[in-house]
């Protein structure tokens, strides 16, 4: 990717980017290193801040992608260590940035390869189809695994999340990025 560039952190709905522009949504749990996908998709090691901490995104945060379209990362689900409060306001923030599906191009569910979706990976997986947007999974971390591992990692996510695929992915080796490019290309030129 040629350019890319942080535009804002939405912390309310009225904060939403509605333009017109096309939009991929990246969801996953706490921890899982969305930001670092996001950071070896867009060859930018600083993008996305990633934090020491699990939950550091706390916000919708809007990234323009080669002056076309966006990257949505969204917060973390499922970190024990925040406030009741914080994990009903995440909530209330992802239902409303669902509520109005149509600004969503794709959506890309972060799974770690390491270990069986929970069942708020399930429950993120139902948004995604509940609301007709079409997603990817990918499953970072994957050179954790050796390769004899990662077969059966890889049939496990699909087969609980009920998917026909799953890429395999590391932010820290590359692995599966060209892919992962590959199918957005695909994707965000219509041609599904």
């Amino acid at each position: 990717m040629k350019s890319a560039e942080f535009i804002l952190s939405a912390a309310r709905e009225d904060q939403f980017i509605r333009d017109r522009k096309k939009t991929v949504v990246f969801a996953g749990r706490s921890n899982v290193g969305k930001s670092s996908v996001i950071n070896l998709l867009t060859g930018r090691k600083n993008l996305a801040k990633i934090g020491n901490t699990p939950g550091k995104t706390a916000h919708v945060n809007y990234f323009l992608i080669e002056g076309s379209y966006y990257f949505a990362d969204l917060p973390g689900y499922g970190y024990a260590k925040v406030s009741h409060a914080e994990k009903l306001r995440w909530a209330a923030l992802l239902e409303a940035f669902f509520s109005r599906p149509s600004g969503i191009t794709l959506g890309v569910l972060v799974t770690d390869a390491r270990h069986k979706p929970t069942a708020l990976d399930i429950q993120m997986a139902g948004v995604f189809r509940q609301a007709g947007t079409p997603f990817i999974t990918l499953a970072n971390k994957s050179d954790k695994l050796k390769p004899s591992q990662l077969s059966s990692a890889l049939k496990l996510i699909q087969e609980t999340l009920a998917l026909e695929s799953v890429i395999p992915l590391s932010s820290v080796t590359g692995m599966g990025k060209q892919e992962v490019l590959h199918e957005l290309g695909i994707r965000l030129s219509g041609d599904q």
